[in-house]
């Protein structure tokens, strides 16, 4: 599984930052960005629960 952030949609809400934050970080200009691109079976569950909590929907994931 691959996951990936919009960063012209992401607002900075942290949201994602907290749920996974072996996954997600916030950079420089306050905005998250994905730090494992492949997610590890054991953390795909979570970042499920940050797609469905980014209230800008600026997460996509995708199954490869």
């Amino acid at each position: 599984m691959r996951v990936s952030i919009d960063p012209d949609v992401c607002q900075g809400h942290g949201l994602c930052v907290d749920a996974v934050p072996a996954v997600f970080v916030m950079n420089s200009i306050e905005h998250a960005i994905v730090q494992v691109e492949e997610v590890p079976p054991e953390l795909q569950g979570a970042v499920h629960m940050a797609v469905v909590l980014c209230p800008e929907e600026a997460i996509t994931i995708s199954e490869q």
